[in-house]
């Protein structure tokens, strides 16, 4: 059975009217939250590097602890805008988490940044138990995990505590997608914990967890200090996976369109600078800053590059394009990816599927706010913001899996790791 059969029922009901036009709002100040990583980039820049002054916009960057914090001081409106993960405005229309509100994205602040890695102590003992290489890929790396957690369970040892950043999260739902492809079941095999950005490396050097699964740069910090090895990127589980976004309440895009507008224009320009290499220099300098990231300006530099120490061992990986600020339409919300965020909430149990769910889902990506400031001649084609994802080479599933949002229950349905009691789950459980 298809729940929906056409683009017109997913931008429907659920979603708000475009506005009109510029009401004339003069400058304004914003003030907008944000978690110390190398994907709040765009924000950072366009508050460091003018495009927002350019715009007669002032950006007040606050630096929060957590995901949590950063939704919550959205809603009661201590922040105008925020830098938040892919899934949180998808599970604020959905109506998830423990105080949701109502949140829209009209612009993504790239592609990229995420990675997995495991204590060095539980990869020494992967590469034991499955004869692994030192050049094993993604997908390797899974399958050796999970005949280590076969041989945990056979002798009664502990199974591993991984962290994610927030249980809305791309890193959550990456994790789980990566040890699902490799036959490990998220619920049941693992303990999920959540853990803040910047505390993973420190987590994981004191034994509090085996692994995590967070943005940069956080996972070179870890591998740099010879306590973690990177197992996984975020290209190699699927390549277009949208990651952090700029949220906003509906009610405050509708009031102030004209701010909504020049904001986009100024992320549009600052995304463009971001994404050229001879930029990057200036950039990391930048993020490295105690105000932002307060991390090693050369570990930032390499990350912008996709330069990867694995392990502090030598081994070393290049991924082109670990970040993509702009290019390839890497800023445009578009709501095939929402209603493939939707499916994952779904496949762990997180909510159910229905007609009004994908219509809640869709609503919150809105390209209508995206294409109303910069134009559609920088936009794709409408026929394309609902679309197949995952069909294209360069573009796969870690585990070849193909995402058609109007066969959504076909698709969750294919999976042979998902969790036993779908729906259900409407608070921050993991």
């Amino acid at each position: 059975m298809n729940m929906i059969t056409n683009l017109t029922e997913l931008s429907g009901d659920g979603r708000l009217a475009a506005p009109a036009g510029l009401a004339g709002e003069g400058s304004r100040t914003l003030r907008a939250g944000f978690i110390p990583l190398v994907d709040a980039s765009v924000l950072i820049a366009a508050c460091e590097f003018g495009f927002a002054q350019k715009e007669g916009l002032t950006l007040n960057l606050v630096k929060d602890v957590s995901w949590a914090n950063v939704r919550d001081r959205l809603a009661f409106r201590q922040f105008d805008i925020a830098h938040m993960l892919s899934p949180m405005p998808v599970a604020s229309m959905l109506g998830l988490g423990s105080n949701p509100s109502p949140t829209i994205t009209p612009f993504s602040l790239g592609r990229g940044g995420n990675a997995i890695t495991l204590s060095t102590r539980l990869f020494a003992r992967m590469r034991e138990t499955a004869a692994l290489p030192e050049t094993a890929g993604a997908l390797e790396n899974a399958h050796a995990l999970a005949k280590v957690i076969g041989e945990l369970k056979a002798r009664g040892e502990p199974l591993p505590t991984l962290g994610v950043t927030y249980p809305f999260s791309s890193h959550n739902y990456e994790f789980r997608y990566w040890l699902a492809a490799g036959g490990i079941d998220p619920d049941r095999d693992v303990k999920l914990v959540v853990v803040p950005p910047p505390m993973t490396s420190d987590a994981l050097a004191a034994g509090a967890i085996d692994g995590f699964c967070v943005g940069a740069p956080w996972n070179m910090v870890a591998s740099e200090r010879g306590v973690g090895r990177i197992v996984a990127a975020k290209q190699d589980i699927w390549p277009s996976a949208p990651e952090k976004v700029i949220g906003m309440r509906p009610e405050w895009a509708e009031t102030h369109p004209e701010t909504v507008s020049r904001l986009i224009v100024a992320l549009d320009a600052a995304a463009r600078w971001c994404d050229r290499p001879d930029n990057h220099d200036a950039l990391a300098e930048a993020l490295a800053d105690a105000r932002y990231l307060a991390a090693p300006v050369d570990i930032i530099r390499r990350v912008l590059a996709g330069e990867f120490n694995l392990d502090d061992r030598g081994n070393r990986r290049i991924i082109d394009s670990y970040f993509a600020f702009h290019a390839g339409f890497a800023n445009y919300p578009r709501p095939s990816q929402a209603l493939w965020i939707y499916s994952q909430m779904i496949r762990w149990g997180q909510t159910d599927l229905s007609s009004a769910g994908m219509t809640a889902a869709a609503a919150a990506y809105r390209p209508d706010i995206y294409r109303l400031a910069l134009g559609a001649n920088v936009a794709p084609l409408l026929d394309d913001d609902i679309r197949v994802e995952g069909a294209l080479d360069g573009d796969r599933f870690l585990d070849g899996q193909i995402f058609d949002p109007l066969r959504m229950d076909d698709y969750i349905a294919g999976f042979a790791v998902k969790s036993s009691a779908l729906g259900g789950h409407a608070g921050d459980e993991i």
